[in-house]
């Protein structure tokens, strides 16, 4: 316990909390830092949780670079990245032949991290079948490559990450209960931006600073109520979304005083829960009060939504008015034609269908009349015929099988 406290301490003097990233002063985020430095120098696997954005990715760095196995690899995966059908021969490998396309062998992430550290973010995406095989890593350290049964031995230590609450998925059965046991030996949640505003300035003016000397200029600074509308607003994409507003504003603005006027230009529209109005007249922002503006929305909403009802309605309308004329129509040719020696449904189906000459038909009716004239038509090919009664092919054959017919 000495030897891991002293290695801390001095990894903590090489690279200090700054240089890797994370930055803050509340009281939430330095919770999470104190739970890091805890477990650091351990080998316990880490679950970090928050929502996305939060730097689970810089923390999972931080872990290794501060734990004992820092020289060896950190490998991070995005398991949401990887299709599901390739998950398993990225993480494990896989000999040459294992499937089509394997032309040579390949070393998966776990054994390009052995004796290091890898991070496993979005775990939450991870199959139920793979998570087997995860498990079996954690517990033993043992995995076998794809199209080889030789057991292979790993050292690696695993750091897991999810935005999803893994206890809800695993009582949806889309998460296993023991692996989740597994993981979460040692969790550390990362709280949203909007929980920790007074970290905000200092989050802005590292970014901004660090973008600055990107592009080899000064970076200037930013007034108190710009900083003010700054933590006014949501930051659904948290860190990650401030980071990089923080770095279009100051790149576009060349280092220079940041303001309420040029916060105001770069804003999107969707960012800020609360709508801001400019008030040109004297260059102040006026903050529309949260129920005022709840109201306002919600008006919108239901005007917007009544709207869509009533044009709906009308298409609605306008569509049955179309069809009872088609089937005027339809009636009207049958009737013309009934005495000629065209192809004819009785013929078919050995159930004479009379359609009277005031009598409208059935919507049933004329579907089974249409498919089968077209299908007659374009001599068997449904696809064709799909595209002659203007349907998809898959509604068409949903048609055929709803009325049986034989075709």
């Amino acid at each position: 316990m000495t030897n891991n406290f002293t290695h801390r301490s001095a990894l903590n003097t090489k690279f200090d909390l700054e240089q890797l990233g994370i930055i803050g002063n509340s009281q939430s985020i330095k919770l999470a830092i104190n739970q890091l430095l805890e477990v650091a120098p351990t080998d316990l696997s880490v679950l970090i949780t928050g929502e996305t954005g939060t730097g689970k990715e810089v923390f999972a760095n931080a872990i290794h670079r501060l734990s004992l196995r820092w020289k060896e690899p950190f490998v991070s995966v995005n398991c949401a990245a990887i299709p599901e059908n390739l998950l398993e021969s990225e993480l494990f490998g896989y000999e040459k032949g294992a499937f089509t396309g394997a032309v040579e062998r390949r070393i998966g992430f776990f054994e390009s991290a052995n004796k290091g550290t890898i991070f496993l973010d979005e775990i939450g995406e991870m199959p139920i079948s793979l998570q087997v095989k995860l498990l079996r890593i954690l517990e033993t350290g043992q995995y076998s490559r794809l199209g080889s049964s030789e057991i292979r031995k790993v050292d690696v230590r695993v750091i897991t990450a999810t935005n999803r609450v893994l206890e809800s998925e695993v009582v949806r059965g889309n998460f296993r209960q023991d692996l989740f046991y597994r993981l979460n030996s040692y969790k550390i949640h990362l709280p949203a931006l909007r929980e920790r505003v007074e970290d905000i300035p200092i989050l802005f003016d590292f970014f901004a600073k660090k973008t600055a000397e990107q592009y080899k200029f000064e970076f200037k600074g930013i007034s108190q109520s710009a900083l003010e509308i700054l933590k006014s607003l949501q930051w659904r994409g948290n860190v990650r979304e401030l980071k990089h507003f923080t770095e279009k504003i100051v790149t576009l603005e060349r280092g220079e005083y940041i303001t309420p006027d040029i916060v105001h230009k770069y804003l999107p529209p969707a960012l800020p829960e609360s709508s801001i109005l400019f008030d040109s007249s004297n260059n102040q922002l006026v903050h529309i009060p949260k129920s005022e503006e709840f109201r306002e929305i919600s008006s919108t909403l239901i005007l917007k939504a009544l709207l869509q009802i009533e044009s709906k309605i009308e298409l609605l309308k306008n569509q049955q008015d179309r069809i009872y004329e088609e089937i005027k129509l339809l009636n009207e040719k049958v009737n013309a034609i009934q005495d000629n020696n065209y192809y004819s449904i009785e013929e078919e189906n050995n159930e004479p269908t009379h359609i009277l000459g005031d009598e409208i038909p059935k919507i049933e009716q004329v579907e089974q009349n249409l498919i089968l004239k077209a299908i007659k038509q374009c001599n068997g090919n449904k696809t064709r015929a799909a595209k002659l009664l203007g349907v998809s092919l898959r509604t068409l054959y949903r048609k055929i099988n709803r009325y049986n017919l034989n075709v």
